[in-house]
């Protein structure tokens, strides 16, 4: 696997993209789309094989070169519609709003519901057809995207899933910029908010009760939740006949749904692991039996009263 320089994967392994984050999906949905199929098997192919030379940023544009089979490599540009400064203050004042959103980008990773932040500058960060991915190619097929554009957008998909901000950047944003200016956004919304409390608790009469706290407000939370002692307990009687007990099925355990567990190993002891696995297995098993008599007996006991 080639690597350019800017860190940019140059040649897809035997398995191609694999499982990917959702926003990966996204992007590849718009070629997988594509209706010249045979040409997307051709540039799946050049993506795979090393066709794709090299693929670097030059501002908001991605140029690339692709061997095809002509001696000299062809030259790739792609791009996308850049967002003007004043689309970018709507999106960064809509990001400021929700803290969530800023430590998700913080994390490296991409919100499922970031278009909800575009929507507010009427425009989107994910293109929404193929035609909206501008691009150009050396190559004399007058059919765009040709197969060595389309290569070049399999590769920026991997990229993706490495950096999602390499979409922020192709819609005019870097990263170090978009975070630099959510911070902002979030301070100033934050010292807003700060000066609003200070003034209207200024404003309020000297003999104006506290603000209710959540004990006294309108809506108070239920009991059950602001005791935890109540959180496992239900004292509520049952319809006997909408209460069904029946022990799990063969294997159907919440170990099972979780898959391996990602416990440390030691080469002192290589079967520790599988050991543990067993142990909580069997607990679980013997919890499940226990359960089940204590249910089955309460039933019972239950029955005989309402036949007594």
């Amino acid at each position: 696997m080639t690597i350019t320089p800017n860190g940019i994967t140059t040649q897809l392994g035997d398995q191609g993209l694999g499982q990917q984050p959702w926003w990966v999906e996204q992007w590849m949905e718009l070629i997988n789309g594509y209706r010249f199929k045979k040409r997307l098997e051709r540039a799946w192919e050049y993506a795979r094989s090393g066709n794709v030379l090299s693929i670097r940023f030059e501002g908001r544009r991605v140029h690339a070169r692709v061997q095809g089979s002509g001696e000299d490599p062809y030259k790739v540009k792609l791009w996308l519609d850049v967002l003007s400064d004043d689309d970018w203050g709507y999106v960064l004042e809509a990001l400021g709003q929700k803290a969530r959103w800023s430590a998700q980008l913080l994390a490296g990773v991409m919100p499922q519901d970031i278009e909800r932040a575009f929507a507010a500058s009427g425009r989107r960060l994910f293109p929404f057809k193929l035609q909206e991915v501008r691009s150009e190619c050396t190559c004399p097929d007058k059919i765009n995207p040709c197969k060595h554009v389309s290569a070049v957008y399999y590769l920026m998909g991997e990229r993706f899933s490495e950096d999602p901000f390499v979409l922020f950047q192709l819609r005019g944003r870097t990263r170090a910029q978009l975070l630099s200016d959510l911070a902002v956004k979030r301070r100033a919304l934050l010292a807003k908010k700060a000066k609003e409390a200070k003034a209207a608790q200024e404003a309020a009469p000297a003999d104006a009760p506290p603000p209710p706290t959540a004990e006294g407000s309108l809506n108070p939370a239920p009991a059950a939740i602001r005791d935890p002692n109540r959180w496992w307990s239900y004292g509520a009687a049952l319809d006997p006949g909408l209460v069904v007990i029946t022990p799990a099925m063969e294997g159907d355990t919440g170990l099972d749904e979780a898959g391996p567990l990602p416990l440390a190993e030691d080469g002192r002891f290589p079967e520790a692991g599988k050991q543990f696995v067993e142990q909580l297995k069997a607990h679980g098993a013997a919890c499940s039996t226990s359960a089940m008599a204590t249910a089955m007996a309460a039933g019972s006991h239950n029955g005989d009263a309402d036949t007594g």
